[in-house]
C-alpha cells in the first residue's frame, strides 16, 4: 500500500515539473521579420518589439505577449469580396454630390499598424472605426465636389483629399493604425436612365467645347489676317511719308535754288518761269498769231514744222488783197 508521503512527494514534483515547463516555455518568444509584438505586465501594456529573432520575458502569468503582423490591410468599403465574388452595399456607396447629384461611389484604404497598443487598447473595434472614418471622409469630399470631376478627370483629386482627411480623423481617433494608400474603385450614377441623361449632357458639353473651339479658330485666323493688313497699312503708309518727305525735301531744294537764281535775275528768271510753266500746262496746244485792224481780223495758226501743211491767211467779208 502506497504511503501518504510518498503520494504526496509525487503530487509535489508534478506540480514543480509543470512549473517549471511553463516558465520554460513562457519565458522566451521569437518575432518574425514580418510581426511586431508587444509585452503585457499583468495585462498593461509595454514598449513594442519590432526587431525580428529570439526575445525573454517574465513567465505567464506575470508577463504574456501578443504578436501583430506588419502587413499592409486592405479595406473594401462600399462591396465585400469574398471567394472571387463581388457584393455591393449600396447603402454605403449611395451619396450625393456638392452640384446635388446622387452617385455610388467605393474604394480600397491600404492600412497598417502602427502602435500595437493603441490598435489593441484604445479601442474596442478598430477596423470598424476605420471604416467609418472612411466613409465620412469620402462623404464630405465628394458633397464637396461635382459629379463632372467625381465621374471623369477629378478623381486623382478626390482620392489625396479623402487620404489627407481620413489621416486627420486616425490622428484625432488614436487607435494606431495609419492609411497608405487610398484608391476609388468605381464611382456611377445610381441607374440607367440617369447614366443616359449624363451621356447626353457630357455630348452636348463636348459639342459645345467643339464649337467653342472652332469659333476662337476662326477669330485667332482674322485677328491674324487683320494684324497682317494692318502691319501692310502701315508699312505703306510709313513708305508713303517717307516718299513725300523726301518729295517735300527735294521741292524745298529746287525752290530755294530758284530763288537764289531770281535774287540775281529776276528778269529772266521770271520769264523763264512763265515760259516753263506754259509748256508743262499747255504742252499740245497750239499757238494762234491774231491782228485786229477793225473791219478784217487776220491769224496765222502756228503749227510745228512738217506736223502739217502751212495754211493760208483767211480774210474776212470785205477785206481787200493785203
Amino acid at each position: 500500500m502506497v504511503s501518504l508521503k510518498r503520494i504526496y512527494t509525487i503530487v509535489g514534483l508534478s506540480v514543480l515539473v509543470l512549473i517549471l515547463g511553463v516558465i520554460g516555455f513562457t519565458s522566451w518568444y521569437t518575432v518574425d521579420e514580418s510581426e511586431q509584438a508587444i509585452i503585457l505586465t499583468f495585462g498593461k501594456a509595454d514598449e513594442g518589439i519590432t526587431e525580428p529573432g529570439l526575445h525573454f520575458k517574465m513567465p505567464w502569468p506575470i508577463q504574456d505577449v501578443e504578436k501583430l503582423p506588419k502587413t499592409t490591410y486592405s479595406l473594401q468599403f462600399g462591396y465585400n469580396q469574398k471567394d472571387g465574388e463581388i457584393t455591393d452595399v449600396p447603402k454605403d456607396t449611395k451619396m450625393i454630390t456638392g452640384d446635388e447629384n446622387i452617385v455610388l461611389a467605393d474604394m480600397v484604404v491600404q492600412w497598417q499598424i502602427t502602435d500595437p497598443s493603441k490598435f489593441l487598447f484604445n479601442s474596442e473595434d478598430p477596423e470598424q472605426i476605420l471604416y467609418n472614418a472612411t466613409s465620412a471622409s469620402l462623404r464630405s469630399i465628394i458633397g464637396s465636389s461635382k459629379i463632372d470631376d467625381a465621374l471623369t478627370s477629378g478623381k486623382a483629386e478626390i482620392e489625396a483629399e479623402v487620404r489627407e482627411l481620413l489621416t486627420d480623423l486616425l490622428k484625432k481617433y488614436d487607435i494606431g493604425v495609419s492609411v497608405t494608400a487610398v484608391k476609388l474603385q468605381d464611382v456611377e450614377l445610381p441607374n440607367d436612365e440617369v447614366r443616359k441623361a449624363f451621356t447626353n449632357v457630357t455630348d452636348a458639353r463636348e459639342t459645345r467645347n467643339t464649337k467653342v473651339n472652332e469659333a476662337n479658330k476662326y477669330r485667332n485666323q482674322k485677328l491674324n489676317e487683320a494684324k497682317g493688313e494692318k502691319e501692310a497699312l502701315i508699312s505703306r503708309a510709313n513708305g508713303d511719308k517717307a516718299a513725300r518727305i523726301e518729295i517735300a525735301r527735294g521741292d524745298v531744294a529746287t525752290f530755294n535754288a530758284l530763288y537764289n537764281e531770281y535774287v540775281k535775275n529776276p528778269d529772266i528768271t521770271r520769264k523763264r518761269l512763265v515760259l516753263e510753266t506754259l509748256d508743262q500746262v499747255l504742252p499740245n496746244t497750239e499757238i494762234y498769231i491774231m491782228k485786229d485792224d477793225g473791219n478784217t481780223m487776220k491769224y496765222l495758226p502756228i503749227r510745228p514744222v512738217g506736223s502739217q501743211a502751212q495754211v493760208p491767211p483767211v480774210e474776212t467779208e470785205g477785206s481787200g488783197n493785203q
